[in-house]
């Protein structure tokens, strides 16, 4: 596999010169609020979303990681609706982040390099369309920034095969119910654990040392 690092710092470069428990939301209304206050929020569906969570949590300049759901039909979802496949959601993360530290496209740096954006609505043997790569983007840039490192990772055939993340505006994210939060953190040696995540961190440790919280 090519480098999605040398990838991405080419497109920062580019780009520089030219909440509760249970039914809890954020809105596109609230997204915007908070990135007046110097934050920013980013949405990912990656697979299953202890993984995603474990390790976006890592990262320096991220402020918060919160597991819930996305780009379905009905209101307020329950983990046991979604799991069904047939709400239309994503099993997704909602991560606030300071831009001044930590940049979007370096975030889907990590997104890229610790997914498989090529299998549609599976990863590894977790199969659905609650499983599938998705960005949720929050406003025109993301938007941007997206797309041309979609077209980048193709066009260097990074991947075997053709990225098949979606890319949707951001409409409404519900956060998950209270075990799903920080799930690694509290369940390090349950057995999904052991084998799906570690892997994902280990990988993260060795390739974005420079980029972890200390």
């Amino acid at each position: 596999m090519k480098s999605i690092s040398i990838i991405v710092l080419s497109l920062i470069l580019f780009s520089c010169t030219s909440q509760a428990q249970k039914q809890e939301k954020v809105t596109k209304k609230d997204s915007k609020k908070m990135m007046g206050e110097n934050l920013e929020y980013a949405t990912f569906g990656g697979g299953c979303f202890w993984c995603t969570e474990a390790v976006f949590e890592q990262l320096e300049g991220v402020t918060s990681v919160k597991s819930g759901y996305s780009g379905g039909q009905i209101k307020d979802p329950t983990y046991r609706e979604i799991s069904t496949g047939r709400t239309g959601h994503a099993e997704v993360i909602q991560i606030g982040f300071d831009p001044t530290i930590i940049k979007f496209e370096e975030l889907l740096d990590v997104f890229f390099n610790t997914h498989n954006p090529t299998t549609l609505n599976r990863q590894g043997a977790d199969r659905g369309t609650q499983y599938r790569s998705a960005v949720f983007y929050h406003n025109e840039k993301q938007k941007s920034a997206v797309n041309k490192m979609i077209e980048a990772l193709d066009n260097a055939k990074v991947f075997a095969d053709k990225i098949v993340t979606e890319v949707t505006e951001f409409d409404v994210f519900y956060e998950a119910e209270k075990y799903h939060q920080n799930y690694y953190e509290n369940n390090k040696s349950q057995g999904y654990c052991q084998v799906v995540i570690n892997p994902k961190l280990e990988k993260l440790q060795k390739q974005y040392k420079d980029k972890l919280k200390k």
